[in-house]
């Protein structure tokens, strides 16, 4: 749980985790100013604090790292806001133990109604259809939601994804997507009921149009490196020594 001022649902979005479906709850804190700390201690969460804020991504470099130094054979990405269902977490990670898929999305648009009612802003309905509709053509895939903050992983794509090498600010997930495909995951997604209410985190409009040019970037990265025009680093493979040691 890559965390920043979730004092407010944090407790509500462990409590939805069925039971005995994972291991540990890694709670990894951007310097929050509220009480986050202190309810996840209170929680049982294994609980690491950042010095200075390093942005989103930052946050999950922390939380990747931490999860493969403790040996998990699968992780779990989801944001402590309540924004997505944490009921849905056996159901992602057996598809992923089946062999169907290397990397799980929770997917918040099932239909247009659903989505509306569900309280996402229709503005950003509408930038993330097409940005999604973008990247599905631009990666060959057929996701339902390229920017959700539910996220499944078999160990080996962490192994393999140089995700230190991407960015630390939000433009963090549509990098790894398209490093996934890069090499060649196998990506899915299952729908999970979308949530927004005030204490939900969202970005504003102004950084959603950042975020959503530095996406756009990100396929321009990736069709460059594809046509062997643009060798960005982002799809370098991670070095051997880079890996943790079990």
């Amino acid at each position: 749980m890559p965390a920043y001022n979730a004092a407010k649902t944090l407790e509500r979005t462990v409590a939805d985790i069925p039971p005995g479906s994972v291991d540990e709850v890694i709670l990894v804190d951007d310097c929050s100013r509220d009480n986050t700390v202190e309810i996840a201690e209170r929680l049982g969460l294994t609980v690491i604090r950042h010095e200075k804020n390093l942005g989103y991504g930052g946050n999950q470099k922390t939380c990747y790292r931490r999860a493969l130094d403790n040996g998990a054979d699968y992780i779990v990405m989801i944001h402590p806001d309540y924004q997505y269902d944490s009921r849905v977490i056996p159901a992602a990670i057996d598809i992923i133990r089946l062999g169907i898929c290397d990397f799980i999305m929770g997917s918040r648009i099932r239909t247009r109604s659903e989505a509306l009612a569900g309280g996402m802003p229709p503005w950003k309905y509408i930038a993330n259809r097409c940005l999604t509709l973008t990247e599905n053509v631009a990666l060959g895939q057929n996701l339902g939601d390229f920017h959700s903050g539910f996220r499944a992983y078999r160990r080996e794509v962490l192994e393999t994804i140089p995700y230190q090498q991407n960015s630390n600010d939000f433009v963090f997930d549509s990098e790894f997507l398209a490093q996934a495909v890069h090499f060649g995951f196998k990506l899915g997604d299952i729908p999970v009921p979308v949530r927004y209410f005030d204490e939900a985190s969202s970005i504003n409009f102004r950084r959603s149009v950042t975020y959503g040019l530095s996406t756009l970037g990100v396929l321009g990265k990736f069709w460059g490196r594809r046509l062997g025009i643009w060798k960005s680093p982002l799809f370098n493979p991670k070095s051997a020594d880079a890996l943790p040691k079990n």
